[in-house]
């Protein structure tokens, strides 16, 4: 196995040394690709001193040297690779010694695509964690137990009840097959969840199958300045970036010419669902009218997807 792992990095010069040498004690890892999206702080120097002690360190930047967001430089460190397989790792979070383990078994068959895992939580500071346990916790972020490839794409659009997650840290991809099926890779017009929009249409294309499912493969780092953790702590209100991230899903299905009818429908309950969320007041009111008189089954449905209390109100 040759293994590309892609390593946007923004504002990470405290955690990205931790990233690399994590990804580099394996020997199964060909080359650890950094993309500098010209981070605020000295992170690009202590990029270009990790690709001056280790040969398997690639640095670049994207070619106007200007800051492009999380799902472009995933796209150029894709393309920039040049491994059988990519796996992804973002610049505060790490790999555990078992990241490959099943990894190693499962792509000696040829059926499959991918292979995805469980992603533990590491907290920075006692700050961050006095902050953030009550959303995290110790808790594993995974899919709750074995499915079927062809089961992954409807687990994650919410279509077969109590799924669960998994994170891009803990998903290894052959390259062929991502860069043959997936027209188009992360959504650069997406400041958050590129990842998540890219699992779903990934789980879409390609066969992932589960590898580690009930302990950490990779850790999630939480500090003060992550991203997420501010839309997850309501300091940016949820539904405003969901919203985004379902009208991207419900663009792609209803294109997809494939794709059974009937989820194409149940996409854009959701899509429709956020916007009732997102809207003001008045005008949620007025939605939520509308859609009882004429699609009350179909908005319920999607309704029940969204918390009330945090999200719709």
């Amino acid at each position: 196995m040759k293994i590309s792992v892609v390593v946007p990095v923004y504002n990470a010069e405290e955690y990205v040394s931790q990233a690399v040498e994590s990804a580099l004690q394996f020997e199964e890892v060909y080359e650890v690709i950094l993309i500098e999206d010209k981070s605020p702080d000295n992170a690009l120097q202590v990029c270009q001193k990790l690709a001056e002690q280790y040969d398997r360190v690639k640095l670049y930047q994207h070619p106007d040297k200007g800051n492009h967001g999380a799902g472009a430089s995933r796209n150029l460190g894709i393309e920039k690779s040049t491994g059988d397989f990519v796996a992804f790792l973002d610049a505060d979070d790490y790999y555990l010694p078992n990241r490959f383990d099943a990894e190693r078994e499962l792509f000696a068959e040829s059926k499959v695509d991918g292979v995805y895992g469980a992603l533990g939580v590491h907290y920075y500071s006692e700050k961050a964690k006095e902050q953030y346990y009550p959303l995290f916790g110790d808790r594993l972020t995974t899919v709750y137990k074995k499915h079927s490839p062809k089961d992954v794409f409807l687990g994650q659009i919410h279509m077969l009840g109590s799924f669960g997650l998994f994170s891009i840290d803990t998903l290894t991809v052959r390259r062929e097959p991502l860069m043959k099926k997936m027209k188009t890779l992360f959504r650069t017009n997406l400041r958050l969840h590129q990842d998540s929009e890219f699992l779903f249409r990934l789980s879409y294309y390609l066969d992932l199958y589960p590898g580690i499912l009930d302990k950490s493969i990779a850790m999630r780092g939480v500090h003060e300045n992550n991203r997420i953790t501010q839309v997850d702590s309501k300091k940016i209100k949820p539904s405003s970036t969901r919203v985004l991230f379902w009208k991207e899903i419900n663009s792609w299905a209803a294109g997809e010419e494939a794709m059974p009818d009937n989820v194409k429908r149940h996409i854009n309950r959701m899509y429709r669902s956020f916007q009732i969320a997102n809207a003001p007041t008045v005008k949620k009111w007025g939605m939520i009218l509308k859609y009882l008189i004429v699609d009350y089954k179909s908005i319920r449905s999607g309704l029940y997807n969204i918390n009330f209390r945090d999200d719709l109100f």
